[in-house]
């Protein structure tokens, strides 16, 4: 048996190594899944328990929360976006936000082909019928084949959105130093949401759609009061995570990290 090669894992025993590719595993996944489940809409209100809203804005009456079930896991792709950009700078942001935006896109074409197969004629194409959905085939391509329009919006305001939070965590950073971690990411995460959410419904329904601009915005900001909520309500969360972070990485690396993401070139 021949010896083992000098190095051998040692980007396992690499604890910066492994913190990367275990945040770029949790934001893959959870920009997937978002992605994925984003096609159903759901009441706000209804799942609540309350009144609807009946908001008036931009000139539009009795809009509510109707919102894309992708609101469940886009807070914790920013929430991540965020301990990157402590931890690794804008570039690992970057890094990262092209690398998911790739593989989302990859996603699409499978679900395509998966789509265009010829179904299995037998059992499976009515295995559901005792449930309400006579035709399985059907269903997959409902659920899963989302209009163009809305891919490119989704991706769109992926990356666009991801980078804003990167840069403005930054400025951020740079005023407040290692002070006032909820203010940076909290900040951050509110402006980049507000991005992604004009820039999803501009571009998927207002440009690809013809919806008037007006109600396009108002649609986006109704949706960006519900991530405003959330992203003040998720600050907890950060904080638990940079104290996962710097237990595991030791308190030495995670202080030597954080200053070598603040001070790097983006």
């Amino acid at each position: 048996m021949s010896a083992t090669p000098p190095g051998h894992q040692s980007i396992l025993r690499d604890k910066r190594a492994v913190l990367f590719f275990l945040f770029g595993a949790f934001l893959l996944a959870n920009a997937v899944v978002a992605e994925l489940i984003g096609v159903k809409l759901f009441q706000l209100e209804d799942a609540l328990g309350v009144q609807k809203a009946n908001i008036s804005l931009l000139g539009y009456e009795g809009l509510d929360f109707k919102l894309s079930t992708g609101v469940l896991s886009w807070p914790l792709v920013f929430l991540v976006t965020d301990l990157v950009n402590d931890y690794f700078g804008v570039r690992g942001v970057r890094f990262l936000t092209v690398v998911t935006a790739a593989l989302i896109a990859l996603v699409f074409p499978l679900l395509w082909f998966a789509i265009e197969l010829p179904p299995d004629q037998g059992w499976w194409l009515t295995s559901s019928k005792d449930a309400g959905v006579p035709d399985m085939q059907a269903a997959f391509t409902a659920v899963f084949g989302q209009g163009m329009n809305i891919i490119i919006g989704s991706l769109a305001a992926f990356l666009i959105s991801q980078l804003v939070d990167a840069m403005v965590f930054r400025r951020f950073k740079r005023w407040t130093g290692e002070r006032s971690i909820w203010l940076r990411a909290t900040g951050s995460t509110l402006v980049s949401q507000l991005v992604d959410s004009l820039c999803v419904v501009w571009i998927a329904f207002a440009l690809f759609r013809g919806m008037p601009m007006a109600q396009a915005t108002a649609l986006a900001l109704t949706s960006y009061a519900y991530k405003f909520t959330i992203a003040v309500l998720s600050t907890p969360l950060l904080y638990l995570g940079h104290a996962i972070v710097e237990r595991w990485l030791g308190r030495e690396l995670a202080q030597r990290m954080r200053h070598e993401a603040l001070h790097s070139q983006p």
